[in-house]
């Protein structure tokens, strides 16, 4: 009898398998790009905060160097942003490969990337969502001081 680490080293990719790879690697490029896209832009409006939000200044209560505060927020949005891009566009890359080559390491090497790019996105969320719960208990806590 065959134990279940063997059974899996012989997982066979049927053809139907391979077409849902093959049309899950052209959206992940697609949404890649336009995630590139986006990583650009936020680049370009960070360039331009500081003289946009310099108008924004001269309201009263708000600070002076708001305009450097969001260029910084965009320079690191852009940075944070950038990792699931190019995570994502390493696997659409590498099973594009992996298909049209039939290579196992190649194959495993795209599933990594896609591995790491929902492995960044769940340890976002999860630093996001406890984020969140800590601006609701500070904003509760002021709110019954």
């Amino acid at each position: 009898m065959q134990s279940p680490i063997t059974q899996l080293e012989q997982l066979t990719l049927t053809s139907a398998s391979k077409k849902f790879l093959k049309e899950t690697a052209k959206w992940a490029f697609f949404l890649s790009i336009i995630g590139f896209l986006l990583i650009f832009l936020m680049l370009i409006l960070a360039v331009f905060a500081n003289t946009i939000f310099s108008m924004v200044a001269m309201q009263p209560g708000i600070p002076e160097n708001i305009g450097m505060i969001m260029t910084i927020t965009y320079l690191v949005l852009a940075v944070i942003y950038f990792f699931p891009v190019y995570y994502l566009i390493q696997f659409a890359n590498k099973m594009k490969k992996a298909i049209a080559t039939k290579n196992d390491e190649t194959l495993a090497a795209s599933f990594e990337m896609l591995k790491s790019h929902y492995k960044f996105l769940g340890v976002f969320t999860i630093i996001t969502i406890s984020l969140y719960i800590l601006l609701i208990i500070f904003t509760s806590m002021g709110a019954l001081a």
